[in-house]
């Protein structure tokens, strides 16, 4: 109850602090992008070897089913359940919003099967349901949730929830995710597995695909959780390990989740070049709980389309159907290739309507100025349309791209 009380008092005096301040511009290859806190850490020695505002409050979004899978784990482990359990969703968990199983009344899945879920569909009926199944009621699984953090040295978090859907009173910080994703992989060596699952099977139905993380680092990315709500943005916890190193990465806050998988890549990278002699301060020994929860995405604009790119965008022309259209980006990517760049752009296939009538318009998003320029110059070369298009000049309705 005390550590209840510190808790709230520490986010009130928090709330004081400029909450904007938390985000912050990074870089990547074609311009700044707008990102949270951050966090890189050595698992084996616990240092800290990248971070900023790491200590800053944030919305957890779906990496607060990182706990719930923890409490599992402890479960599985004293023997209180086992991975063929049965789990059968009530109607309070299978009304959970999306993303979700969608079970019907009375189907029954395993332990297994739900956790496999978490982490390949972060499954909300599915987290209701074990919160249900191992405390009785996801108010008692809440509580149970923010005293497994404190004692696992999570000191400026607490849950509502079992699944992170929004709560302005479920709150952590980047040090506490990696304090929760360093607890999971040394505790529970026989279990952490299951966060690499990428899809599975029920009955005859694929569920998945788990984080793209896995893809984007492979070989050396083994796990772990995305998530993501308006307040928050797109946030990850990733676990790779590299030349018998394993770290840990925590980002919170960006407007797309590509740019937060790109951004992690880029971290790690930079993490495991990184000399160090064991000097650094650790992860437990970071200031926490200061400043934020920063709001990402406001409801006006959540849900909406966005260019929230930073580099340029290339516009190949409109088209009546959007298989046209990505035939067009299609074409446009190779043509990249062909001029000798390397790095290419993001499909961004954009609907615009005029007097009822809707086309596609064929963008390619996220260009480097350069390939932008070299693109556009070898399409009206050869007499073809290619328009370039700076991130402020692509605003919503987007009639510019009407043609």
């Amino acid at each position: 109850m005390k550590f209840r009380l510190l808790l709230c008092i520490l986010a009130l005096v928090s709330f004081t602090l400029p909450a904007r301040a938390q985000i912050t511009a990074v870089t990547s290859p074609s311009g700044p992008v707008q990102a949270g806190p951050y966090a890189v850490v050595d698992v084996a020695t616990g240092e800290t070897l990248l971070d900023r505002n790491a200590g800053a409050f944030w919305h957890p979004a779906s990496l607060t089913k990182m706990m719930t899978i923890y409490i599992v784990f402890e479960e599985l482990k004293a023997g209180r359940l086992t991975l063929a359990s049965p789990m059968t969703l009530s109607e309070v968990a299978r009304a959970k919003p999306p993303s979700k199983l969608g079970l019907a009344a009375g189907q029954a899945i395993t332990v297994e099967q739900g956790l496999q879920a978490l982490v390949a569909r972060s499954a909300n009926d599915v987290a209701t349901g074990f919160a249900e199944l191992i405390s009785g009621s996801e108010a008692a699984f809440g509580v149970r949730m923010t005293e497994t953090a404190a004692r696992i040295g999570m000191n400026a978090t607490q849950f509502r929830n079992a699944s992170g859907l929004p709560d302005a009173g479920q709150l952590t910080t980047a040090r506490d995710m990696a304090m929760l994703a360093m607890a999971l992989v040394k505790q529970f060596p026989e279990y952490y597995g299951y966060f690499h699952t990428q899809e599975f099977y029920l009955g005859k139905t694929k569920v998945g695909p788990g984080i793209k993380f896995l893809d984007l680092y492979a070989p050396y990315a083994d796990g772990l959780k995305t998530g993501f709500v308006c307040a928050s943005g797109f946030n990850i916890v990733g676990s790779a390990v590299r030349d018998g190193r394993r770290l840990i990465a925590v980002a919170f806050g960006f407007r797309r989740a590509d740019l937060r998988d790109e951004f992690i890549v880029r971290l790690l990278d930079e993490a495991y070049a990184l000399k160090t002699g064991g000097n650094r301060p650790k992860i437990w020994q970071i200031r926490n709980g200061q400043g934020g929860p920063a709001t990402v995405l406001d409801q006006s604009e959540c849900g909406t389309i966005r260019y929230d790119m930073p580099g340029d965008a290339v516009w190949l022309g409109t088209y009546p159907d959007w298989r046209s259209a990505r035939h067009a980006y299609d074409v446009g990517q190779s043509d990249i290739a062909r001029l000798g760049f390397t790095r290419l752009g993001k499909e961004w296939i954009l609907p615009v309507s005029s007097n009822k009538v809707t086309k596609q318009a064929a963008i390619i998003a996220d260009l480097e100025p350069a390939t932008a320029q070299a693109l556009c110059a070898d399409y009206q070369a050869r007499k073809l349309f290619c328009q370039v298009k700076k991130p402020q000049e692509i605003t919503a309705p987007f009639g510019q791209f009407w043609r």
